[in-house]
């Protein structure tokens, strides 16, 4: 069992040694929620939430019918539900799904990510993408890696443009979408839209 405190709210999980992260806060996790901000009116997307942290510590603060959590792995998702319970959060909406391959609502106004970006780059470009898709305009996407030369430069082919914060070894990413349309695409095509899938 394992306590983490995120800005006086207190929270009790159960991990497993098979998941990111098991015996603490991830640095890059409290790097990318140091640079969040958001309100009860936001719609929120833990994109890969593993053992539900950041979609929880979420809920808690703004509400459980705000917040979905979506993540690949079977064993992520059944703690998750079961730390929203012992949360007290049990509403929140906890999907399991390949990216955003299961997340078919849009309109979300922030997304929060922590990708694997020890492998290649699928996941990610996959992750900020369809992530882009999915958010409304003047949504807000938070991605935190160790990597900062593929991200940047990502970033800014699909939104048109990224903040960017070092803090303790971790680059923090935080992008708006301005348009609907990605701004690579848009740059080729002013007639043309991206589809939201």
């Amino acid at each position: 069992m394992l306590t983490i405190t995120i800005n006086n709210e207190t929270m009790t999980f159960h991990t497993d040694p098979s998941l990111f992260s098991p015996g603490a806060l991830d640095a890059g996790t409290k790097a990318m929620l140091s640079c969040a901000q958001f309100s009860a009116a936001d719609k929120v997307l833990d994109l890969g939430c593993g053992y539900g942290v950041v979609g929880i510590y979420l809920a808690r603060v703004i509400g459980s019918d705000r917040v979905t959590l979506c993540d690949v792995d079977p064993a992520a998702i059944r703690l998750a539900r079961l730390n929203s319970k012992l949360n007290q959060v049990s509403g929140i909406r906890i999907i399991q799904s390949d990216g955003l391959s299961q997340i078919d609502d849009t309109g979300y106004t922030l997304i929060l990510s922590n990708p694997p970006y020890h492998a290649d780059f699928k996941v990610a470009k996959h992750f900020i993408e369809k992530g882009f898709n999915r958010l409304a305009l003047g949504g807000k996407m938070l991605m935190v890696t160790r990597r900062k030369k593929w991200y940047k430069e990502k970033f800014i082919s699909v939104f048109g443009g990224v903040r960017m914060t070092e803090k303790d070894g971790y680059y923090v990413f935080i992008a708006e979408k301005r348009s609907a349309s990605y701004a690579a695409k848009k740059r080729s095509s002013k007639h043309k839209t991206h589809p939201a899938d």
